[in-house]
């Protein structure tokens, strides 16, 4: 069973990894466009650093704030953590790295969200970031049996997952075959991951993910 600490490990080693690759973005990579949603490559950063410094009573209050309407929680903490310039808000998400904050025990959640941040990244800018296998299947089981943050466990009920590049098949159902990272992107609702999946239910996926 993995424990709390055994995720703090890889979340820590995944901000690490991240950070690396952003410290030699340009300028104008750090104003590109990211896949999430109307974010920017520094804007996603800075929302990276909000979340690794938002416990729960913090989180609470922003939500409650906020109407507990999520996009106006997450873009108030976005804007308190984005700096002056680039390299400020690299500073910070650095200064992020090796925190153990989080707003719940869905620990394999906070993983995942800097997996697939990183992706939403990394893939417009045409940057490789690899990930530890380990933790992308640590998010992969927890995309399966969860919604959480996103609709991952409904996006695929009733599919069946074949990953080729991992001793992984899970449910029932037309097929989705890919490579675990581009299955767990998927999941987390990014469209432009299908075109890297085959199988019969790879349509169905798409219709579903809107």
């Amino acid at each position: 069973m993995t424990t709390a600490t055994d995720f703090w490990v890889l979340i820590h080693a995944e901000r690490a990894r991240l950070a690396d690759m952003l410290d030699g973005l340009s300028a104008e990579q750090w104003r590109s466009p990211s896949l999430c949603a109307a974010w920017t490559v520094e804007q996603v950063t800075a929302h990276l650093t909000a979340a690794a410094r938002t416990g729960t009573w913090a989180w609470i209050r922003s939500i409650v704030r906020a109407g507990l309407n999520a996009d106006t929680h997450n873009a108030r903490l976005l804007a308190r953590y984005l700096g002056r310039t680039p390299e400020e808000t690299l500073t910070a998400f650095r200064d992020s790295v090796a925190l153990t904050i989080a707003p719940t025990k869905d620990y394999a959640a906070f993983l995942g969200e800097v997996i697939v941040h990183g992706q939403d990244m990394a893939r417009p800018l045409g940057i490789e970031l690899t990930p530890d296998p380990v933790a992308v299947r640590e998010v992969a089981d927890f995309f399966v049996a969860k919604d959480f943050a996103v609709h991952s466990r409904s996006a695929v009920k009733g599919l069946r997952l074949d990953a080729t590049d991992a001793a992984i098949s899970t449910g029932s159902g037309p097929v989705v075959r890919g490579r675990l990272l581009d299955l767990v992107m998927a999941m987390a609702g990014r469209t432009a991951y299908c075109a890297e999946l085959s199988g019969d239910g790879v349509d169905e996926l798409r219709r579903r993910l809107g």
